[in-house]
């Protein structure tokens, strides 16, 4: 097996924890450069999206986002990111944006 197709089978498989990933990098990257809320945000937006992944996908479709039954995985995501969105919402920025 070339790399090529390595990589190809890899990404095909699983693009659906790959874009939830590019959420976490924004929302890390967000953290660092002192953006602590936006980064909260992001990170509870890329949450959703995953519950939303999750319930809209298949079982093969949806790869490592696949850790219970569909309605387990999507309540307990869809859960976190509510709760996440309420914190990174109300929380007191603390002088910071």
């Amino acid at each position: 097996m070339t790399p090529r197709e390595f990589a190809r089978k890899v990404f095909a498989g699983q693009w659906p924890i790959l874009v939830v990933g590019l959420f976490f990098v924004a929302a890390f990257g967000l953290v660092v450069a002192g953006y602590w809320r936006r980064g909260a945000l992001v990170m509870a937006i890329g949450v959703g999206v995953a519950a939303v992944m999750r319930l809209a996908l298949s079982e093969d479709r949806a790869g490592l986002l696949v850790v219970r039954s569909r309605m387990i995985d999507f309540a307990t995501t869809a859960s976190v990111s509510a709760a996440m969105l309420y914190i990174a919402w109300t929380i007191d920025p603390l002088g910071t944006s």
